[in-house]
Protein backbone atom coordinates (compact mmCIF):
# COMPACT_ATOMS: atom_id res chain seq x y z
CA UNK A 1 0.00 0.00 0.00
CA UNK A 2 0.90 3.25 -0.48
CA UNK A 3 1.79 5.46 2.42
CA UNK A 4 2.45 8.66 1.03
CA UNK A 5 3.65 10.86 -1.42
CA UNK A 6 7.01 9.88 -0.74
CA UNK A 7 6.65 6.44 -1.36
CA UNK A 8 6.46 7.76 -4.93
CA UNK A 9 10.18 8.56 -4.78
CA UNK A 10 11.20 5.14 -4.05
CA UNK A 11 9.03 4.17 -6.78
CA UNK A 12 10.81 6.47 -9.21
CA UNK A 13 14.06 5.56 -7.84
CA UNK A 14 13.57 1.78 -9.03
CA UNK A 15 13.33 2.77 -12.35
CA UNK A 16 16.63 4.87 -12.29
CA UNK A 17 17.98 1.78 -10.88
CA UNK A 18 16.56 -0.20 -14.07
CA UNK A 19 18.13 2.03 -16.40
CA UNK A 20 21.42 2.47 -14.77
CA UNK A 21 22.14 -1.00 -14.89
CA UNK A 22 21.98 -1.16 -19.11
CA UNK A 23 24.77 -1.10 -21.38
CA UNK A 24 23.03 1.74 -22.98
CA UNK A 25 21.47 3.36 -19.95
CA UNK A 26 20.57 7.01 -20.75
CA UNK A 27 22.55 8.02 -17.36
CA UNK A 28 24.49 6.54 -14.18
CA UNK A 29 22.92 6.97 -10.62
CA UNK A 30 24.86 4.45 -8.65
CA UNK A 31 22.94 5.26 -5.63
CA UNK A 32 19.00 5.02 -6.83
CA UNK A 33 19.33 0.97 -6.11
CA UNK A 34 20.05 1.90 -2.43
CA UNK A 35 17.66 4.52 -2.35
CA UNK A 36 14.70 2.78 -3.91
CA UNK A 37 15.55 -0.42 -0.64
CA UNK A 38 12.88 -3.03 -0.65
CA UNK A 39 10.30 -0.54 0.13
CA UNK A 40 10.75 0.90 -3.50
CA UNK A 41 10.64 -2.38 -4.85
CA UNK A 42 7.24 -3.00 -3.12
CA UNK A 43 6.07 -0.32 -4.04
CA UNK A 44 6.64 -0.58 -8.07
CA UNK A 45 5.50 -3.80 -7.87
CA UNK A 46 2.31 -2.69 -6.33
CA UNK A 47 2.18 0.27 -9.11
CA UNK A 48 3.92 -1.35 -11.93
CA UNK A 49 4.65 -4.81 -11.57
CA UNK A 50 5.70 -5.46 -15.29
CA UNK A 51 7.75 -1.96 -15.17
CA UNK A 52 5.58 -0.27 -18.06
CA UNK A 53 5.56 3.00 -17.17
CA UNK A 54 9.86 3.19 -16.59
CA UNK A 55 10.21 5.00 -19.69
CA UNK A 56 8.07 7.92 -18.77
CA UNK A 57 10.58 8.58 -15.41
CA UNK A 58 13.49 7.47 -17.40
CA UNK A 59 13.09 9.92 -20.24
CA UNK A 60 12.42 12.42 -17.65
CA UNK A 61 15.15 12.38 -15.45
CA UNK A 62 17.37 12.23 -18.67
CA UNK A 63 15.85 15.52 -20.04
CA UNK A 64 16.06 16.83 -16.57
CA UNK A 65 19.47 16.28 -16.47
CA UNK A 66 20.34 17.80 -20.11
CA UNK A 67 18.18 20.99 -19.07
CA UNK A 68 20.43 21.57 -15.43
CA UNK A 69 23.30 20.94 -17.06
CA UNK A 70 22.53 23.58 -19.52
CA UNK A 71 21.53 25.53 -17.02
CA UNK A 72 24.54 25.21 -14.86
CA UNK A 73 26.68 26.63 -18.27
CA UNK A 74 24.81 29.43 -18.69
CA UNK A 75 25.22 30.89 -15.57
CA UNK A 76 23.09 29.15 -13.05
CA UNK A 77 24.57 29.21 -9.49
CA UNK A 78 22.12 27.96 -6.95
CA UNK A 79 19.91 25.26 -8.11
CA UNK A 80 16.44 24.65 -5.53
CA UNK A 81 15.05 21.48 -5.86
CA UNK A 82 11.75 21.40 -4.19
CA UNK A 83 10.14 18.01 -3.44
CA UNK A 84 13.35 16.59 -3.52
CA UNK A 85 12.63 13.07 -3.12
CA UNK A 86 15.56 10.44 -3.67
CA UNK A 87 16.60 12.79 -6.45
CA UNK A 88 20.88 11.95 -6.04
CA UNK A 89 21.98 14.88 -8.91
CA UNK A 90 24.29 16.35 -6.34
CA UNK A 91 26.45 13.20 -6.24
CA UNK A 92 26.37 11.95 -9.74
CA UNK A 93 25.76 15.31 -12.23
CA UNK A 94 29.04 17.13 -12.91
CA UNK A 95 28.36 19.65 -11.30
CA UNK A 96 31.37 22.55 -10.68
CA UNK A 97 32.12 22.49 -6.74
CA UNK A 98 31.44 25.96 -6.31
CA UNK A 99 27.59 25.65 -7.50
CA UNK A 100 25.05 25.56 -4.68
CA UNK A 101 22.17 23.05 -4.30
CA UNK A 102 19.43 23.08 -2.30
CA UNK A 103 17.47 20.35 -1.36
CA UNK A 104 13.78 20.71 -0.41
CA UNK A 105 11.17 18.49 0.72
CA UNK A 106 9.30 16.75 4.06
CA UNK A 107 11.82 15.86 7.15
CA UNK A 108 11.44 11.81 6.55
CA UNK A 109 12.56 11.89 3.02
CA UNK A 110 15.40 14.17 3.94
CA UNK A 111 16.44 12.01 6.75
CA UNK A 112 16.18 9.02 4.80
CA UNK A 113 18.16 10.50 1.78
CA UNK A 114 20.89 12.04 4.01
CA UNK A 115 21.60 9.18 5.74
CA UNK A 116 21.73 6.69 3.25
CA UNK A 117 24.30 8.98 1.37
CA UNK A 118 26.42 9.78 4.29
CA UNK A 119 29.09 8.31 2.89
CA UNK A 120 29.46 10.13 -0.16
CA UNK A 121 30.26 13.45 -0.86
CA UNK A 122 28.74 15.66 -3.06
CA UNK A 123 29.89 17.24 -6.02
CA UNK A 124 28.90 20.49 -5.02
CA UNK A 125 27.94 22.46 -2.22
CA UNK A 126 24.93 20.73 -0.61
CA UNK A 127 22.33 21.81 1.85
CA UNK A 128 19.04 19.70 2.72
CA UNK A 129 16.02 21.91 4.28
CA UNK A 130 13.16 20.48 6.17
CA UNK A 131 10.37 21.98 5.28
CA UNK A 132 6.60 21.44 4.29
CA UNK A 133 6.26 23.65 0.92
CA UNK A 134 2.23 23.74 1.89
CA UNK A 135 3.70 26.16 4.61
CA UNK A 136 3.31 29.35 2.90
CA UNK A 137 5.23 31.58 5.59
CA UNK A 138 8.13 29.16 5.64
CA UNK A 139 8.65 28.82 1.97
CA UNK A 140 8.12 32.53 1.38
CA UNK A 141 10.87 32.97 4.31
CA UNK A 142 12.91 30.02 2.52
CA UNK A 143 12.88 31.59 -0.95
CA UNK A 144 13.76 35.41 0.61
CA UNK A 145 16.73 33.86 2.14
CA UNK A 146 18.16 31.54 -0.79
CA UNK A 147 17.75 34.79 -3.17
CA UNK A 148 20.19 36.68 -1.07
CA UNK A 149 22.48 33.65 -1.22
CA UNK A 150 22.63 33.87 -4.90
CA UNK A 151 23.08 35.60 -8.37
CA UNK A 152 20.81 33.45 -10.73
CA UNK A 153 18.63 30.15 -9.54
CA UNK A 154 17.01 27.64 -11.05
CA UNK A 155 14.03 26.04 -9.43
CA UNK A 156 13.40 22.03 -10.02
CA UNK A 157 9.47 20.57 -9.32
CA UNK A 158 10.14 16.93 -10.75
CA UNK A 159 7.24 15.06 -10.17
CA UNK A 160 5.55 17.78 -7.78
CA UNK A 161 2.52 19.89 -9.70
CA UNK A 162 0.80 16.98 -10.38
CA UNK A 163 -0.01 16.09 -6.80
CA UNK A 164 -1.24 20.21 -6.03
CA UNK A 165 -4.09 21.70 -6.07
CA UNK A 166 -5.00 24.43 -8.72
CA UNK A 167 -4.74 27.15 -6.44
CA UNK A 168 -1.79 25.59 -4.76
CA UNK A 169 -0.10 25.94 -7.98
CA UNK A 170 -0.74 29.49 -7.86
CA UNK A 171 0.30 30.64 -4.78
CA UNK A 172 3.46 28.75 -5.27
CA UNK A 173 4.01 30.53 -8.70
CA UNK A 174 3.82 33.90 -7.35
CA UNK A 175 6.25 32.97 -4.31
CA UNK A 176 8.70 31.52 -6.71
CA UNK A 177 8.33 34.83 -8.61
CA UNK A 178 8.85 37.02 -6.45
CA UNK A 179 12.33 36.84 -5.40
CA UNK A 180 14.15 38.50 -8.81
CA UNK A 181 16.67 36.26 -8.93
CA UNK A 182 14.87 33.33 -9.21
CA UNK A 183 14.93 33.36 -12.79
CA UNK A 184 14.01 29.81 -14.59
CA UNK A 185 11.63 27.02 -13.27
CA UNK A 186 12.11 23.10 -14.32
CA UNK A 187 9.36 20.97 -14.26
CA UNK A 188 6.75 18.50 -16.25
CA UNK A 189 3.72 19.01 -17.00
CA UNK A 190 0.41 16.79 -18.32
CA UNK A 191 -2.38 17.26 -20.14
CA UNK A 192 -6.00 16.88 -18.94
CA UNK A 193 -6.31 13.82 -20.86
CA UNK A 194 -3.17 12.28 -19.10
CA UNK A 195 -4.11 12.97 -15.83
CA UNK A 196 -7.64 11.17 -16.99
CA UNK A 197 -5.04 8.04 -18.14
CA UNK A 198 -2.97 8.32 -14.58
CA UNK A 199 -5.98 8.23 -12.49
CA UNK A 200 -7.75 5.53 -14.45
CA UNK A 201 -4.10 3.54 -14.13
CA UNK A 202 -3.06 4.67 -10.06
CA UNK A 203 -5.73 6.76 -9.01
CA UNK A 204 -7.38 4.52 -6.62
CA UNK A 205 -3.62 3.36 -4.55
CA UNK A 206 -2.57 6.80 -4.71
CA UNK A 207 -5.62 8.06 -3.17
CA UNK A 208 -5.20 6.14 -0.66
CA UNK A 209 -2.09 6.74 0.35
CA UNK A 210 -3.27 10.85 -0.23
CA UNK A 211 -0.92 10.96 -3.11
CA UNK A 212 -3.65 11.93 -5.63
CA UNK A 213 -3.37 13.37 -8.80
CA UNK A 214 -4.47 16.59 -9.37
CA UNK A 215 -3.15 19.34 -11.56
CA UNK A 216 -2.95 19.19 -15.80
CA UNK A 217 -4.28 23.17 -16.45
CA UNK A 218 -6.35 22.88 -19.75
CA UNK A 219 -3.98 26.33 -20.76
CA UNK A 220 -0.91 24.29 -20.67
CA UNK A 221 1.73 26.36 -19.47
CA UNK A 222 -0.43 29.67 -20.02
CA UNK A 223 -1.31 29.31 -16.67
CA UNK A 224 2.01 30.42 -15.23
CA UNK A 225 1.57 34.06 -17.51
CA UNK A 226 -0.69 35.98 -14.79
CA UNK A 227 2.43 35.05 -12.41
CA UNK A 228 4.94 36.23 -14.09
CA UNK A 229 6.13 33.61 -15.88
CA UNK A 230 6.99 32.49 -19.55
CA UNK A 231 7.46 29.47 -21.24
CA UNK A 232 10.87 29.46 -23.25
CA UNK A 233 11.41 25.42 -23.20
CA UNK A 234 8.65 22.79 -23.74
CA UNK A 235 10.29 18.50 -24.47
CA UNK A 236 7.27 16.46 -25.32
CA UNK A 237 7.95 13.61 -23.72
CA UNK A 238 6.78 11.20 -26.47
CA UNK A 239 9.03 13.07 -28.61
CA UNK A 240 11.93 12.63 -26.31
CA UNK A 241 10.78 8.95 -25.78
CA UNK A 242 10.97 8.06 -29.84
CA UNK A 243 14.61 9.96 -30.15
CA UNK A 244 16.16 8.00 -27.48
CA UNK A 245 14.86 4.90 -28.14
CA UNK A 246 13.03 4.26 -24.80
CA UNK A 247 9.39 3.75 -26.63
CA UNK A 248 5.39 3.28 -24.79
CA UNK A 249 6.08 -0.02 -23.93
CA UNK A 250 2.86 -2.42 -23.82
CA UNK A 251 0.76 0.64 -22.22
CA UNK A 252 -2.21 -0.43 -24.78
CA UNK A 253 -5.34 2.22 -23.18
CA UNK A 254 -2.50 5.21 -23.58
CA UNK A 255 -2.04 4.08 -27.82
CA UNK A 256 -5.91 4.46 -27.54
CA UNK A 257 -6.30 7.78 -26.04
CA UNK A 258 -3.23 9.05 -28.22
CA UNK A 259 -4.97 7.86 -31.34
CA UNK A 260 -7.65 10.27 -30.39
CA UNK A 261 -5.60 13.20 -30.79
CA UNK A 262 -3.99 16.10 -33.16
CA UNK A 263 -0.17 16.22 -33.49
CA UNK A 264 0.07 19.56 -31.28
CA UNK A 265 -2.07 17.90 -28.43
CA UNK A 266 -0.05 14.79 -28.78
CA UNK A 267 2.67 16.57 -28.89
CA UNK A 268 1.97 18.27 -25.19
CA UNK A 269 0.25 15.15 -24.31
CA UNK A 270 2.61 15.40 -21.47
CA UNK A 271 6.17 16.87 -21.73
CA UNK A 272 8.77 19.02 -19.15
CA UNK A 273 8.93 22.68 -19.18
CA UNK A 274 11.35 25.41 -18.89
CA UNK A 275 9.64 28.76 -17.82
CA UNK A 276 11.76 32.16 -17.44
CA UNK A 277 10.69 34.86 -15.45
Amino acid sequence: MIESVSDTARWVAVYRAMESARPDALFRDPYAGRLAGERGVQVANLMDRRRQAAWAMIVRTHVFDRVILEGVASGVDLVLNLAAGLDARPWRLPLPPALRWVDVDLPGILDYKTGALRAEPPRCRYEAVRLDLRDASARQALFQRVSGEAQRVLIISEGLLVYLELADVAALARDLHAPPNFHSWLFDLGSPRLLSFMKTRWGRVLKRGNAAFRFAPAEGTAFFVPFGWREVQFHSQLEEAERLERGVWGLGLLRQVLRLLGPEETRRFVGFVLLER
